[in-house]
């Protein structure tokens, strides 16, 4: 079941590739309808989802609601925002074996977990580097700072020193799956004020924007908040 979004954003298209280049049958979901979602994991037995982390909750909440019947899931992928430990552990309860990938829009795949869940192992076609945000100056290993991507592999597309604004760091050692590539702690932050929100950034200018429509708004302060383990946007206003 692929809930990534097949329009204004290439994650639907790239998870149906990658589902398919291993042999798997693909459901392409999309995003919303949790409902028609639930019954056809019932319907087709489907066993993998893949999508943002808090979306596999509003389907596993709304198969309870419904009284439905799917057990068949055992399996999630998910990117495009944050797993937080408390929603690993609740799916994990709730029958469903949980692993994160870390990419862009721009670079498609650039780190993924294995079953050993110890960090995010780089995938081989991309060159890693942690810089000092604002920088070119690399951080020693263990340290944080601004994810840096190198990726030439695309001759239509080569991409160098590409900035992505994410924060992480460099871990020592090699992952006890037997993958052999360095790793990264996953994602610790952003470089800068823009945030993911149900997987999709939120900019400060489209904030900004807002205020310039509205002359009677002095300031506005966007809140971004996880509540029972879904994204939240709260605006507030002082007019």
């Amino acid at each position: 079941l692929n809930c990534f979004s097949y329009h204004h954003t290439p994650a639907g298209h790239m998870m149906e590739t990658a589902a398919k280049a291993i042999g798997s049958a693909v459901y392409p979901g999309g995003v919303g309808q949790s409902e028609a979602q639930v019954q056809a994991i019932s319907h087709f037995g489907i066993s993998n989802f893949t999508g943002t982390p808090d979306f596999l909750k509003v389907i596993l909440d709304k198969a309870e609601n419904l009284a439905t019947d799917i057990s068949s899931l055992e399996r999630a992928v998910v990117g495009g925002g944050a797993l937080f430990p408390s929603m690993r552990e609740e799916y994990a309860a709730r029958g469903v074996t949980t692993l994160q990938f870390y990419g862009t829009a721009d670079l498609g795949m650039v780190a993924y977990e294995s079953l050993a869940m110890e960090g995010m192992i780089l995938d081989e076609g991309v060159i890693v580097e942690i810089l000092r945000p604002g920088t070119g100056d690399p951080v020693a290993d263990g340290e944080v700072g601004e994810v840096v991507v190198t990726m030439l592999g695309n001759r239509d597309y080569p991409l160098i020193r590409f900035a992505t604004g994410d924060l992480s760091a460099i871990m020592a050692g090699t992952s006890h799956c037997g993958r052999t590539n360095r790793r990264i702690k996953g994602w610790m932050g952003r470089a800068d004020q823009r945030t993911k929100v149900k997987g999709m950034f939120v900019d400060p200018a489209q904030v900004d924007r807002v205020l310039k429509r509205h002359p009677e708004i002095r300031k506005l302060r966007l809140e971004v908040e996880l509540v029972d383990n879904a994204d939240r946007m709260t605006l507030k206003c002082e007019t």
